[in-house]
């Protein structure tokens, strides 16, 4: 990774040399085609953050499984070295301490045998100590620890599992709520309710890391993003339900424990898991448990099955993964080998299309039709089966992908899946013109305030990344916003959501340099002048952010609730090269500064013709959740390198296309 003083020299009234940039998109290509699955699809890994390997650590501790003393070393390796300077663990590479990542790497390691004594172990304790002690720590974190017996269940928000019985029309419902927090918190009530504890067989405990008896440690405070009067309101319904729920009727909990059965059962996905992330299925492994139901039994044993499947095991270090990715990766990939070209590269790339089809999802309405219950299934989702929970970002991008080689080829092979997807996406637009990514009208932003919502992602509300996306699909294939109401919404939602300094949000993408690569790319498919205030305010923002080595890069500061504005941060390839998408989207092939940022991903080209980058550039929740994912830095550079190319190479440099 270049430091950020690092500087590449270019000569601004300079073109790239287009021998050497051929060869340079040659090598990427061969070594991108090199991931290619024997079956077709790519799927590259994807890392979080420390503490989902240090939960399944603990897991298999809580379940008393037979010690895997390889796995645990190779973990433990992992952990070590993800350990930051100050002491703690970060949720970014170099980032700042986080607290609940410190207590869950710490609490892994001492469970899996290393000496509190040990240099690596007293600076985290110290660190963890020095910032106030675990009783710092998120809800999550919080909630394992309640199961470890550590902290006490007065330490964690109530949870009725009579939730599960509320009508729609409740405050509170399950629908009301992200997919990812409805499948993680239905299993996590029913453990709520139950209050087990685990088995931990080595009796392994952290009170060092508080400084107080951890049975006195009360409810967490206010997150910072919540509102005082909302927390007030909702922080007083918690105390009331801690005093009532132990009256709730014993038949009423257990029709809804039942409840919560059946709606884990429909969803349980085969060895995928439910919601095919994580968290849900760690807690319905402990759920089953909970009711006595045994490492064999069916449901249970898959699921534990499905967890095994997200690991990565090295040579000398493994980690747990908090999903897969094949669907994102491969339509990516196929977009980044329809820029580059070449016949053997358009065939594999039509391999990977003939790979996605099949994996559209025509027949199951998910829990998205809840509040759109007369759109039909039409979506993909992000793994490679997650039927209930498709989403609209993977969904846009594939459809694109397969318009291209329709555009290249002629075919009518994909007509049906791209008009399916379309009127999925047409059908899940959201009232203020925005898209979310798996739900519609998700915009109950309330309910962020509640206790267990200390992360502030309870909800899957529009946002500009993926407005962008779905704009960018429906005006790839032919809309207008004089022809589409859907466009012309979607577009006015863009303009209302541009900060002034000329930025948009990237939720999905880290951050601001990532949404405004989507935008740009959507106001240009869907034909606003590129001389319209609002893309020439977010051009020039992209020309003023860009770092002196001729790269782009962005930090997980950029999230912070009182941002002012772009920080530096080290150039990464991916940022790079959404930067220059979104410059050349709106007819900026010429400028200088794209010049620079080619000339940046052509000398940070390693020999094998990819490009290292260790910092995180995704997001799974911002300020809580990041993401790196590893084919990321393999097929963007590619795709920036050869879109310049073929822009360079006609008279019009127009790009024709949503992305």
């Amino acid at each position: 990774m270049l430091s950020i003083d690092k500087t590449i020299a270019v000569d601004a009234t300079a073109t790239v040399d287009p021998v050497a940039l051929q060869k340079s998109i040659s090598s990427a290509t061969e070594a991108l085609l090199g991931y290619r699955q024997s079956d077709g699809h790519w799927v590259f890994e994807l890392e979080a953050d420390s503490t989902i390997p240090s939960e399944y650590v603990l897991l298999r501790h809580y379940l008393a499984e037979p010690v895997d003393s390889e796995l645990e070393a190779k973990i433990a390796n992992y952990l070590r070295r993800t350990q930051g300077d100050h002491g703690g663990w970060a949720l970014v590479q170099d980032g700042p301490f986080d607290m609940s990542a410190s207590v869950k790497s710490y609490f892994a390691l001492k469970m899996i045998g290393e000496s509190i004594d040990a240099p690596h172990m007293a600076r985290a304790r110290e660190a963890i100590r020095a910032r106030g002690g675990a009783a710092g720590s998120n809800v999550f974190t919080r909630f394992l620890l309640a199961f470890y017996g550590v902290l006490s269940w007065r330490a964690v928000p109530v949870l009725p599992i009579e939730i599960m019985l509320l009508p729609m029309w409740s405050p509170f419902h399950i629908n009301k709520i992200s997919y990812w927090a409805r499948t993680t918190m239905v299993p996590l009530m029913v453990l709520a309710a139950l209050k087990p504890q685990a088995r931990n067989p080595r009796g392994v405990g952290i009170d060092e890391l508080f400084l107080q008896d951890p049975k006195t440690v009360g409810m967490n405070k206010k997150a910072p993003h919540q509102s005082f009067g909302w927390y007030l309101l909702f922080s007083t319904l918690d105390k009331v339900l801690r005093v009532v729920e132990p009256l709730f009727p014993k038949k009423l909990r257990q029709r809804a424990i039942d409840a919560a059965l059946k709606f884990t059962e429909e969803r349980l996905n085969g060895e995928d898991g439910m919601g095919a992330i994580y968290p849900p299925m760690a807690n319905i492994v402990m759920m089953y448990d909970a009711l006595g139901k045994g490492p064999d039994f069916p449901p249970r044993a898959i699921t534990r099955k499905g967890i095994d499947k997200l690991l990565v095991i090295g040579e000398h270090e493994a980690y747990c993964q908090p999903c897969v990715s094949p669907v994102w990766d491969t339509a990516l990939t196929c977009h980044a080998l329809a820029e580059a070209g070449g016949e053997d590269t358009l065939a594999k790339m039509k391999e990977g299309l003939d790979w996605l089809k099949p994996r559209q999802v025509l027949d199951l309405k998910g829990d998205w039709a809840v509040k759109a219950p007369d759109v039909r299934p039409g979506g993909w989702a992000f793994q490679y089966n997650n039927a209930h929970y498709p989403d609209l970002d993977d969904t846009a991008v594939v459809v694109m992908a397969m318009d291209r080689e329709r555009r290249q080829s002629g075919t009518k092979e994909y007509d049906t899946a791209i008009a399916r997807g379309r009127e999925w996406i047409e059908g899940l637009q959201s009232r203020d013109g925005g898209w979310a990514a798996f739900d519609v009208n998700n915009l109950e932003y309330y309910l962020n305030n509640i206790p267990f919502s200390d992360h502030g992602a309870l909800l899957d509300p529009p946002t500009e990344d993926v407005t962008a996306r779905c704009i960018s699909m429906l005006a790839q294939l032919g809309e207008t916003a004089q022809t589409s109401k859907a466009l012309a919404d979607g577009i006015a939602y863009l303009r209302r959501t541009q900060l002034a300094e000329g930025s948009w949000y990237g939720r999905w993408g880290l951050n601001y340099i990532y949404g405004t690569w989507s935008v740009l790319c959507a106001l240009n498919a869907a034909g606003v002048d590129h001389q319209d205030p609002m893309i020439r305010k977010a051009v020039d923002w992209l020309l003023s952010v860009q770092n002196k080595d001729g790269g782009w890069g962005e930090d997980a500061v950029s999230y912070r609730l009182d941002y002012k504005g772009y920080e530096v941060a080290p150039s990464t390839s991916s940022q790079t090269a959404w930067a220059l998408l979104g410059l050349m989207a709106v007819g900026e092939v010429e400028n200088p500064a794209v010049v620079r940022g080619v000339e940046y991903l052509k000398t940070t080209q390693t020999e094998k013709g990819l490009w290292d980058e260790a910092r995180y550039t995704a997001t799974g929740f911002p300020r809580v959740f990041y993401l790196r994912y590893h084919g990321y830095s393999k097929f963007f550079p590619l795709w920036a390198m050869a879109r310049y190319r073929n822009l360079r190479s006609t008279n019009s440099r127009v790009v024709g296309v949503g992305m």
